[in-house]
């Protein structure tokens, strides 16, 4: 494995300098899950709780997230987002979601954070929604799946 790009040679905390690498198309897409018990998720399909629509609320935080995520990682640089979608897909089988957030930008270095922020937003948003009637939610499984660009090209998860 490489040195890590976050630590200088002093060990110390560092931004990495961007200012000569190549500005590409970035594209990252990741994932995560939110098991809840059957009640909480007959609410959320139905999309209708008090708060308001959970599904659609979770996918607004994610967005949201996506584009403040250099304020919540240290070391990230702020970028100009170019494109955030998330998708929450009931899972009917397992009484959970699916959260799966894609996030594009032109520039000199990725948006894995992003994807992944987006992501833990989404989910712990659909949390706060849904708390009141069942306080045991999982979130589990946050991952990036396949990310693109850059001087290290492509990367997709192997199957498991």
């Amino acid at each position: 494995m490489s040195e890590l790009t976050h630590i200088g040679a002093d060990g110390r905390a560092r931004m990495v300098d961007v200012t000569d690498k190549t500005e590409t198309d970035r594209v990252a897409l990741a994932h995560g899950y939110v098991r809840v018990s059957e009640q909480a998720f007959d609410l959320a399909v139905g999309r209708e709780t008090k708060k308001g629509d959970p599904i659609a609320i979770a996918e607004l935080a994610g967005i949201m997230a996506a584009k403040r995520t250099a304020d919540l990682i240290p070391l990230c640089h702020p970028l100009p987002i170019t494109g955030v979608k998330v998708d929450i897909t009931p899972r009917v089988d397992r009484s959970e979601f699916e959260v799966v957030a894609r996030v594009k930008t032109t520039g000199k270095t990725g948006v894995e954070m992003e994807a992944l922020t987006s992501v833990s937003a989404a989910c712990l948003t659909l949390y706060d929604m849904l708390k009141a009637v069942d306080k045991s939610i999982v979130i589990h499984g946050i991952e990036l799946l396949e990310k693109t660009g850059g001087k290290s090209g492509m990367y997709r998860k192997s199957a498991t």
